[in-house]
């Protein structure tokens, strides 16, 4: 089978078809499908092998965007087994088959029934067969082939980035690069001139040129001034098929801005300024302006302004406003309009950054000249001295003159001044000024170790203008008098050990004073003349403001006198020279023979007994222990208990001994006697919590009739039987020791067991009947008897 085509477009597909459709007429139209035959010997059959395939197979192209009313005819399919009676069935499979592509399976022409675009799918795949119609049998094998889609120029180039924005610097070198642009074109570049562009510049001549086959744009011009023109908007067109005439374009926009360099000096408007500044300008503050335009912008308009000369270059400073560019003068010094009335000033504005390309073009400053006009201003009084200090002693009387402020008229009127204390603390009240002389004096006495100092403000204004005023500050010392004596600097505790030697330093005592050091630096230490020689103490005064107390004997005694009083004088250097007289309380103590103080208490006995610290807390150590011993036995005598099974050595074997007596009749808690009198009373028979028992004890039966007449004897005797036949008494012998006394008394109880309640029953007149010693008894129970009858 073979494949023939009448697509044949380009000249190279016409000589395939020709070669294509000669070799087939020499051939009667069709290629063969041949057996490989071998002959053998006589007698053995032929043996079959594979056929070769008669196909003749070259790519089929269809032209894409394909607008006609009719399918596009593509190629046609045909096999040698085909001998035109219809007998063979072509069938195609592959990408687009039944869909994009049909085939006529009789004639096995295959046409194109969409619009096919390149751009989306450049080939299809599709596989051809030969069949028998009547058996559906292959008559040949599947074999594949590709139909390509054939390309036209139906796309226009395309700026994927655009629309573009770029910088160059003014002043630029003509030829300098700005940008590359690039346009992309979706045909096929193998095949024709569909995607071959070509740049040209449609906007932005003469300043601006491309390259037409790279895409940069350079400049076209010489020292392009960005003061003169700053934004240019270039139109760039790409377009296929190499420029020529039908081919497609596109366009996009690049938006050039020219970035600026220091080509322009700065520049003042003017050559002469004239500013007018008052004298009552303070010092430190802005009183004018100045700028200098420079057509740069950013940091290479950037300057500095500086005073070069002038008479008011030590009066007035210049600084730079980065923000403004402008030159802020500022007041060095005050202005005063009587002495000098004007001041001349030569300022530069400079460039701080400069490009020495353009150097030619400077120099990149400009001066110009400042006139200052100092204006008259009604000024306030003005003091003759920026403060004062003055001085007056305490004790002073008052109206005593401390000083005198001066303030005059700065103005040529030269008006009068008043003077007055501003009172906004409470020591301005402590003096008083003379509103014309402006003299202060004190309102009260003072005293130097209360206050030292004080401050008051004095203001000034001018008669003629009160709202005009001055203050100036008035510092005033308190001088000292020697007015207060000294005293010893703290409360001594002085302690001399009974073991001192004659001449030994005990104390060293110090003074203080309240005066300043000239009244009161050096001091001067004393025994008290008005008395007699000390036979126990002396005083040396040390002429450094301290003295030593000292011993003039051997020995002191705690038991015969434990505190010693020492009078001593204190007196200064002042004038007139003052004096005190304080006393130091002296304790006598016990010492170590280091001189460490053990004790000053009176226990002087323990230590004449020759008794030292040590054996003390020994002996007080022994009696402790002494004490804890007795504590701790008397603790054990009364916690002690007898076990109740008794050990095996013993010899008693399981006697159990009772040997606590009773508490007599005051012990009313150790047994209820009242039990024993009436058993009815008595608790049930309680079990023993610790074993079970096994037997029930048989129940008891108190008629109710006989518990009267049981007396203490027959309910002993029940109780010890009870004891006997209980089976939950302890699984050992034991012996139960009841004692009984008989029956009661003829005479009767004096205990309170059996008393009645209510006392005023009772007759104690019987008591006088017992004899003599129921005595007291008689005596104690009749008065008590008559107190309540009374």
């Amino acid at each position: 089978m073979r494949i023939t085509s009448t697509s044949c477009i380009c000249p190279v597909l016409v000589c395939l078809c020709f070669v294509q459709r000669c070799y087939g007429a020499a051939h009667h139209g069709s290629i063969k499908v041949t057996r490989n035959q071998t002959r053998h010997t006589e007698g053995e059959t032929e043996v079959h092998h594979r056929p070769k395939r008669g196909w003749v197979w070259n790519q089929f192209f269809v032209l894409e965007e394909h607008m006609g009313p009719d399918p596009q005819y593509v190629g046609k399919l045909h096999s040698n087994s085909d001998k035109g009676d219809g007998s063979v069935k072509y069938i195609l499979t592959g990408e687009g088959a039944g869909t994009i592509f049909i085939i006529d399976d009789t004639t096995g022409d295959i046409h194109s029934t969409k619009s096919l675009d390149r751009e989306q799918k450049t080939h299809y795949v599709l596989h051809a067969q030969a069949i028998d119609r009547r058996t559906n049998k292959p008559l040949e094998p599947e074999s594949e082939f590709i139909i390509k889609v054939q390309d036209i120029n139906d796309n226009a180039p395309k700026f994927t980035d655009g629309p573009y924005i770029v910088t160059v610097p003014e002043m630029s070198e003509m030829g300098t690069s700005v940008l590359q642009v690039t346009a992309t074109d979706a045909d096929d570049p193998t095949y024709g001139n569909s995607a071959r562009v070509v740049y040209s510049i449609l906007q932005g001549q003469p300043y601006f040129s491309v390259d037409p086959k790279t895409g940069v744009i350079r400049t076209a011009l010489h020292n392009m001034d960005r003061e003169a023109r700053e934004h240019y908007s270039v139109v760039i067109q790409a377009k296929d098929m190499a420029g020529q005439v039908g081919g497609l374009s596109g366009s996009t926009t690049v938006n050039i801005t020219l970035t600026d360099v220091n080509d322009n000096p700065p520049r003042f408007p003017q050559k002469h300024y004239q500013l007018y500044v008052p004298e009552s300008a303070q010092v430190g503050s802005a009183v004018g302006k100045i700028k200098a335009n420079d057509a740069d912008t950013g940091s290479n308009a950037d300057m500095k302004y500086t005073i070069i000369n002038g008479d008011g270059a030590g009066v007035f400073s210049i600084s730079t406003d980065k923000e403004t560019r402008e030159g802020i003068l500022s007041l060095k010094k005050p202005l005063n309009y009587e002495k000098k009335k004007s001041y001349t000033l030569n300022i530069e504005g400079a460039n701080t950054h400069l490009d020495f390309r353009f150097s030619h073009l400077g120099p990149f400053k400009d001066v110009t000249m400042l006139k200052i006009i100092v204006g008259d201003v009604d000024e306030p009084p003005l003091f003759t001295m920026p403060s004062y200090l003055m001085e007056v002693y305490e004790n002073a009387k008052i109206g005593t003159l401390v000083g005198t402020v001066t303030a005059q008229d700065p103005d040529t009127a030269n008006s009068l001044v008043r003077y007055f204390i501003d009172h906004n603390t409470e020591e301005d009240r402590y003096f008083t000024i003379d509103a014309n002389t402006g003299t202060i004096k004190t309102a009260k006495i003072f005293d130097r170790e209360e206050t030292p100092w004080y401050n008051i403000t004095v203001a000034a204004s001018e008669i003629d203008n009160p709202e005009l005023v001055s203050h100036v500050p008035v510092g005033i010392r308190i001088l000292d008098v020697n007015d207060n004596p000294p005293e010893l600097a703290r409360e001594y505790d002085v302690v001399v050990c009974e073991n001192a030697k004659p001449g030994q330093v005990i104390q060293t005592i110090t003074a203080t004073d309240k005066d300043n050091s000239a009244n009161g630096a050096r001091f001067h230490f004393s025994l008290d003349e008005g008395l007699s020689l000390n036979p126990n103490f002396t005083l040396k005064d040390n002429e450094d403001n301290t003295a030593s107390i000292l011993t003039r004997r051997r020995r002191y005694s705690r038991t015969t006198q434990d505190i010693y009083y020492l009078p001593i004088l204190i007196s200064d250097g002042g004038v007139p020279p003052l004096s005190s007289s304080s006393t130091l309380t002296v304790r006598v103590c016990a010492c170590e023979r280091d001189g460490r103080v053990r004790t000053c208490h009176a226990e002087a006995f323990l230590s004449s007994a020759g008794l030292s610290t040590g054996a003390l807390i020994a002996i007080l150590l022994c009696v402790v222990i002494l004490l804890a011993i007795v504590v701790l036995f008397i603790t054990l005598r009364r916690s002690k208990k007898e076990p109740l099974i008794i050990s095996e050595e013993d010899v008693r074997e399981n006697v159990v001994t009772y040997d606590d007596e009773g508490g007599g009749e005051e012990d009313t808690e150790a047994f209820d006697i009242t039990a024993l009198r009436n058993p009815s009373a008595a608790e049930e028979l309680k079990y023993r919590r610790d074993v079970r028992p096994e037997v029930k004890p048989a129940p008891r039966h108190h008629p109710s009739s006989s518990l009267d007449s049981i007396n203490v004897q027959e309910f002993i005797k029940q109780r010890l039987a009870e004891a006997d036949l209980d089976p939950s008494v302890p699984p050992y012998d034991s012996l139960q020791t009841y004692a009984y006394e008989g029956h009661r008394s003829e005479a009767g109880s004096i205990s309170s067991l059996d008393s009645v309640t209510t006392q005023s029953d009772q007759d104690y007149n019987y008591l006088g009947d017992w004899g003599p010693e129921f005595k007291k008894l008689a005596e104690l129970y009749g008065e008590i008897e008559s107190e309540r009858t009374t």
